[in-house]
């Protein structure tokens, strides 16, 4: 008897499963379109629908188009259901954003960082700051939070707590998770940023219906979030992904993580922005930070040389990356996202070009190039899912 009660919670709980994620990715739907996209049963559809709605996880939203029969009624995830936190632990600036059970985006605030300096003790404050900020500016109690996931640089090892390694921000062994929920009774779910980048744009944006991609986070840093039949792939410990540190040029430009030669070191804004200074025989870049001196260098290449041979060579290495993940992954898309890829969205077609040189001939013909759809908000609104993926994955039931 026992048995039979554990195998039909079981099993409820993997419909309630599935008819969430299906409402939560593609909603609204309708029962019939349920029973379609997911293989259950009619009457398993219709009773698992009726405790979602009691439960207040699920609402009605009108009703659908009807060819002249009876009209299906719509269905959706309730926005107010819940809420979660997504925040963006870059090097240059921590956002913290709040959203509801829709992905509806509330309440953000940012806090700048230096990026010489960039201390885990910090970084902890800012979050839980920001957690109070935007949970404050909209009106919404801690208890009706789900969780708060984090999208940081480096590599994060999973455990009983996060702990954070991150050579290039001089981090080693970072307790993190332990630094903030000392501040905080919320769940905390912590994963390195380019993978978050990476669910959320197959959740919602260029990632979208592709079994097979790469996500490539171009900001401060380089990093990639590969996809494999659908699952981000980690590695023996969670470090795949690091590309900005795959070896571009042996011997070549010294790299933040101690290595010559890396990605990173070639096609990272702050590399961007030495190299150009290095071109300018030394000359201080114009801007206060990297992002108005990755832009000015953007701005200097309609009128010199110099800066536009600087972001001809950056689409070169960038393109021989690109096709390094090509060559390697064989994805049907390589999607480039982060500030600094968005800030440098006009080299696309030049990038294209130059991974069709480096790139085998077969491989290249299959896989797309594209910017990232969800602009600078995709890391943390990538983060703000952790907490709902666990949720939809545990069949909606709270802890």
């Amino acid at each position: 008897m026992e048995l039979a009660r554990a195998t039909n919670r079981s099993v409820r709980l993997r419909n309630r499963s599935a008819l969430l994620t299906r409402l939560f990715l593609d909603g609204p739907l309708t029962r019939q379109d349920l029973v379609r996209s997911t293989g259950l049963s009619q009457p398993a559809v219709s009773n698992v629908v009726a405790d979602l709605i009691d439960e207040g996880l699920v609402a009605e939203a009108g009703a659908a188009e009807s060819d002249g029969g009876r009209p299906s009624m719509l269905l959706r995830i309730a926005p107010r259901f819940a809420f979660v936190v997504g925040v963006d632990v870059g090097e240059t600036r921590v956002r913290v954003e709040l959203f509801d059970f829709a992905m509806t985006l509330l309440a953000s605030i940012e806090y700048p960082l230096d990026p010489a300096r960039t201390e885990p003790d910090v970084v902890a404050g800012h979050v839980l700051a920001g957690i109070d900020a935007v949970t404050g500016e909209a009106d919404v109690a801690p208890a009706d939070v789900l969780g708060v996931g984090i999208g940081v640089s480096g590599v994060v090892e999973q455990g009983v707590e996060a702990v954070v390694h991150a050579q290039a921000l001089g981090w080693d062994r970072v307790p993190l998770e332990r630094l903030i929920s000392a501040g905080t009774d919320l769940p905390l779910h912590i994963d390195n940023g380019a993978k978050t980048l990476g669910q959320a744009e197959m959740w919602f944006g260029a990632g979208r219906g592709a079994r097979h991609a790469v996500f490539a986070l171009v900001g401060s840093g380089v990093g990639a979030s590969v996809v494999t039949n659908g699952a981000t792939y980690r590695g023996a410990s969670s470090s795949a992904g690091e590309w900005g540190h795959t070896t571009l040029v042996y011997g070549g430009r010294a790299c933040r993580c101690g290595a010559r030669g890396c990605l990173e070191a070639y096609v990272g804004a702050e590399a961007i922005i030495d190299r150009y200074r290095e071109a300018r025989r030394g000359r201080a870049v114009p801007g206060e930070d990297e992002e108005s001196q990755l832009a000015a260098l953007v701005a200097a290449a309609d009128t010199s040389a110099t800066a536009r041979r600087v972001l001809d060579e950056t689409a070169g290495y960038l393109g021989a990356g690109v096709a390094n993940l090509i060559n390697l992954f064989n994805p049907q898309r390589v999607v480039l996202g982060g500030w600094a890829a968005m800030a440098l969205g006009d080299l696309l077609p030049a990038v294209r070009e130059a991974a069709g040189r480096q790139a085998l001939r077969q491989p290249y013909e299959q896989a797309s190039i594209e910017l990232c759809r969800l602009g600078v908000d995709a890391v943390a609104l990538g983060a703000a899912t952790l907490p709902i993926a666990r949720f939809l994955t545990e069949g909606g039931v709270r802890r």
